[in-house]
């Protein structure tokens, strides 16, 4: 059965190291460490097949867009074959302290628009997200403001940490189950 990881982010180089990509972060790194690569096109997104263990994966970079991700998860879960219990979403969260990472079973999409987008798409909230904290903005008036920064220098390491932390929980999902690594990560 195969595995689909889908990082949220936006495509484009003036994203790339914005609050709002860490879910691109973190299936690159990810990628990296199992020696992955984004050499695909598929369903609106860029993928790389792999393994993480004995399981078989795609990592998943739409290009759709944070707020159209899920056309493009849609497209791939129907392409794949993957049921909803082998879908991983990793998203920014502006409610958890910056680099905290937390493991989700379904439920709301808590105001992401790209989360809301997939569970719009799939008609379903039945998968797991994966989300690391970016932290609040200043003035809550200036979210999408916020989502569109750059970390502060400071954030750096806090936040490369928590993509750290992200990436190892989801190759525990993999390879031992979501219940046994909420218990370990949450």
């Amino acid at each position: 059965m195969t595995w689909l990881i889908v990082g949220l982010g936006n495509p484009g180089k003036e994203y790339r190291l914005t609050r709002h990509n860490v879910g691109f972060l973190v299936v690159d790194r990810l990628a990296r460490q199992q020696g992955i690569q984004f050499n695909k096109r598929r369903g609106g997104a860029r993928i790389g097949e792999g393994r993480v263990g004995r399981q078989k994966v795609v990592l998943a970079k739409p290009l759709t867009y944070m707020n159209k991700s899920g056309v493009a998860v849609k497209r791939l879960v129907k392409a794949l074959g993957v049921p909803l219990d082998h879908l991983v979403v990793v998203h920014d969260d502006l409610d958890l302290a910056c680099g905290r990472m937390k493991i989700k079973e379904a439920g709301g999409h808590g105001g992401h628009k790209g989360v809301q987008s997939i569970v719009e798409q799939l008609g379903s909230t039945d998968f797991l997200r994966v989300k690391v904290g970016i932290g609040k903005p200043p003035d809550p008036e200036q979210g999408a403001d916020y989502v569109l920064s750059p970390f502060d220098k400071e954030e750096i390491p806090v936040v490369e940490e928590g993509i750290e932390r992200a990436s190892e929980a989801i190759e525990a999902i993999i390879v031992s189950g979501k219940d046994r690594t909420m218990n370990t990560y949450n």
